[in-house]
């Protein structure tokens, strides 16, 4: 493991790319897995990943591993409803301990192999996910149709599946990912993020070539490393065991200290679980 670390370490730095931490050891802000259902307290919990960041259980995926890149699209206006969607107050990636942990580790394998990890989406507040519904509900509402959904009308988007009232990314164990090169220049996967079609299908037919072998290696990478990957979206995967699995968190995307104690609400909702 030592020379694997090493070798990792060296093509990283040369590309600019820090170096993934190693091993979190016992008790520290990724090791580990949280009950589920653990209680989320309104103040800093001793030993999360980032100071003043309030829920326990998770951690800032930046703390855990600064080599993997961020481009948290709904904290900006490029995603398909074409503005800052509500909850997303930092561009920050949230995940469960686990999953951040897991991450790290396919992080590594992929380096290994010429390449990086460049993550869209993380802990999704469930407030985020009911304003994805508003939108979706709103028929003149059509300014991002030709780059998210050219080939689909969008009241079709809920009855087809590509938009949800509840999705596994509240949860806190899904992340939409694809692969960078050693540059952080995003490769081409078939299609683009959030491009809801039946191309966007891990396993469809239509993409070939080295958009087909990109995703077979993230699922691949991914899959070794406990992730299960959404079959209607080549980049969602959600690691299993989830830390929360019965649990929808509207908890905002910050690792800011709010300095208040958390709303009514704000916490989590329970739903029986549904990946989406």
């Amino acid at each position: 493991m030592r020379v694997l670390a090493v070798v990792i370490c060296a093509g990283a730095l040369a590309s600019g790319i820090p170096a993934p931490a190693e091993d979190a050891a016992p008790g520290s802000a990724v090791a580990g897995a949280a009950a589920p259902g653990s209680a989320v307290a309104g103040s800093a919990v001793a030993g999360s990943a980032v100071a003043g960041f309030a829920v326990a259980g998770f951690a800032a995926l930046a703390e855990v591993d600064p080599s993997i890149g961020q481009e948290m699209r709904y904290a900006g206006a490029h995603n398909f409803t074409g503005a800052v969607v509500e909850g997303y107050e930092e561009p920050v990636c949230l995940l469960a301990r686990p999953a951040a942990a897991a991450l790290r580790r396919a992080q590594r394998e992929v380096l290994r192999r010429g390449y990086s990890l460049l993550v869209y989406d993380c802990y999704r507040p469930q407030r985020a996910v009911d304003r994805f519904v508003a939108w979706a509900r709103d028929a003149a509402d059509q300014g991002t149709k030709a780059e998210f959904y050219p080939r689909v009308e969008k009241d079709r988007l809920i009855p087809e599946g590509y938009i949800a009232e509840k999705s596994g990314h509240s949860r806190g164990s899904t992340v939409d990912v694809t692969l960078t090169d050693l540059g952080r220049e995003p490769l081409g996967m078939g299609t683009p993020f959030d491009f809801f079609d039946p191309l966007a299908h891990t396993d469809s037919p239509l993409v070939t070539g080295s958009a087909r072998a990109r995703r077979n290696l993230l699922r691949e990478v991914l899959g070794a490393q406990g992730f299960v990957n959404l079959p209607q979206e080549w980049w969602h995967f959600t690691y299993e065991p989830e830390a929360f699995p019965d649990t929808y968190f509207d908890f905002p995307v910050s690792v800011t200290p709010a300095g208040r104690d958390a709303e009514p609400g704000e916490i989590a909702r329970k739903w029986p679980a549904e990946n989406g």
